[in-house]
């Protein structure tokens, strides 16, 4: 039997690939950053580069993401978000929008400017990939 296992932390991800077939210290083992931390790091670098961010995908963990989006609103810059990616920073959106965050749909996110950040709590691909 083998066995996908994935625990969502703030700061990483840690994933176990189990096969009962194979002893228990040969199975695959990663530690990789959290998909929060990924989007967090992107919303830095747009930060420092004074870029606006458009926020997409579907609600996640917020923790270092949500840290990271007050730190680039109160630099001054502006952010874009589609209603079910902000309510990764409040279930309401109504208090996202009052934190300075503009809700738009996901077609005038298309055309908002600056740099497009997906949020997602797994990336299978990203995982695949590693």
């Amino acid at each position: 039997m083998r066995i996908l296992a994935i625990d969502m932390g703030t700061g990483t991800q840690d994933i176990l690939v189990f096969d009962s077939a194979r002893p228990v210290e040969n199975n695959v083992k990663m530690v990789l950053p959290s998909a929060t931390e990924i989007a967090a790091r992107r919303i830095r670098r747009a930060t420092t580069q004074r870029r606006p961010v458009a926020l997409t995908g579907v609600n996640q963990g917020g923790g270092p993401c949500a840290w990271a989006l007050e730190d680039h609103l109160r630099a001054g810059l502006e952010a874009f978000a589609t209603p079910e990616a902000a309510e990764t920073f409040d279930d309401d959106i109504e208090r996202v929008a009052a934190m300075g965050v503009r809700i738009v749909s996901e077609d005038e996110l298309g055309s908002a400017p600056g740099d497009r950040i997906e949020l997602r709590d797994l990336d299978l691909g990203a995982i695949r990939a590693a």
